[in-house]
């Protein structure tokens, strides 16, 4: 078997299908197998080529370099919680064609005391008790940034991987109920060890079995036709909008997709530009020294980044900002369309893969209360069209 190392991935891959007890190769050979033919290749790729989760291919792990962590009801929240004690760290969220990075300390929130009456009011709202249910006391504004849905938090595991050059690189990693990455967190300061390891000890979960089973992601639904959307009053009420946080609630009343709303947008509301223009709004930014807001999500987490940016760079694929402490890696080829927003007063810049998915959406840095710096509406201006 040692020759197997040298072997082309199909070759590799038949020998372990003589060799298994079983008659046929584990995941984790047949992921050992792939990455001795292609030592750079990343998890998530792998795992596309393997027709698995990154999740499944990660838990292949435990017992070694991975721990399962408890991940139901409140776990997610409350591993979040406790990682607000591990220092600097970096933070990774991503989605399908795009990724955000940010290194940094993130922020806690001091308790704010109500009364009794504020208390029973609480009960009352809704919406109230759904924002209180992700929160994780921290991570509002400041360097790490982050707003979560937890209910789409369904698998946690804890790695700590040697390097090549011998450090144990050591991180918290988050997976929706179809074992797709949601967050990673990957803590850099050496006093953070002591938390991560307190951490892992805590929440280790029960379970330790390597094979892991997610379900298919269900087909996406189909959008609904835009014939059957009443579009004079949707119109309306993105007039009537007296705060951008408004959209989603727009979005669901009117049971119509974040693109679709897009086209069916008032008169003078949206602008369509040419993907290509992700490009020229990084580049102008970067330029100019413009603070900018960069939302990057996935449905589970939102990951934002607030100020200036410095280095941006094509690779094959991806237009990225390579900043130190900030990176922001963009899947291009896979843009269909953008788009300049107005609502609420409020100027954005959109993206849509081919899915018709939002991949990241753009915000000009003001105070609160306060209109937008000119600078930013005039850079979104001369975004090329189309």
């Amino acid at each position: 078997m040692k020759r197997l190392r040298t072997l082309p991935l199909a070759i590799a891959g038949a020998l372990l299908v003589l060799a298994g007890h079983a008659g046929a190769a584990t995941l984790s050979e047949r992921w050992s197998a792939l990455r001795t033919e292609q030592p750079k290749v990343m998890i998530r790729d792998a795992a596309r080529t393997l027709g698995v989760s990154e999740a499944e291919l990660l838990a292949t792990g435990i017992g070694s370099t991975v721990t399962r962590l408890r991940s139901d009801g409140n776990d997610p929240r409350e591993i979040m919680r406790r990682a607000l004690d591990l220092g600097t760290v970096l933070a990774l969220t991503r989605n399908e064609n795009g990724v955000i990075e940010r290194t940094g300390v993130a922020t806690k929130v001091k308790p704010q005391p109500e009364d009794d009456k504020e208390a029973k009011e609480a009960v009352k709202d809704e919406e109230r008790e759904a924002r209180q249910r992700n929160i994780a006391g921290g991570y509002l504004g400041g360097e790490i940034d982050l707003r979560f849905t937890f209910s789409k938090w369904k698998h946690a595991f804890a790695v700590a991987q040697p390097g090549a050059d011998g450090v144990v690189k050591r991180s918290l990693q988050f997976f929706d109920e179809n074992g797709a990455a949601i967050h990673k967190i990957y803590p850099k300061d050496a006093a953070g060890v002591a938390v991560f390891d307190k951490l892992v000890a805590e929440f280790r979960h029960p379970d330790q079995n390597a094979a892991l089973k997610v379900p298919a992601r269900a087909p996406k639904a189909a959008e609904l036709a835009d014939s059957k959307v009443d579009v004079k009053e949707f119109q309306q009420a993105w007039n009537e909008m007296s705060d951008v946080h408004q959209f989603n609630r727009l979005l669901t009343e009117f049971k119509i997709t974040r693109e679709q709303a897009m086209r069916l947008a008032p008169a003078g509301m949206v602008q369509r530009l040419k993907p290509e223009a992700v490009r020229t709004l990084l580049d102008e930014a970067a330029k100019q020294q413009l603070p900018i807001m960069s939302f990057l999500g996935n449905g589970a987490v939102i990951q934002i980044f607030s100020g200036k940016i410095t280095k941006t760079a094509a690779s094959p694929g991806w237009y990225n900002v390579l900043d130190p402490a900030f990176n922001l890696h963009l899947r291009e080829t896979a843009f269909k369309s953008g788009w300049v927003v107005r609502r609420a007063g409020v100027t954005s810049v959109e993206f849509y893969d081919n899915e018709g998915e939002q991949v990241v959406s753009f915000f000009g840095v003001r105070e609160r209360g306060q209109p937008q710096p000119k600078s930013w509406v005039d850079l979104t201006a001369a975004l090329p069209t189309g």
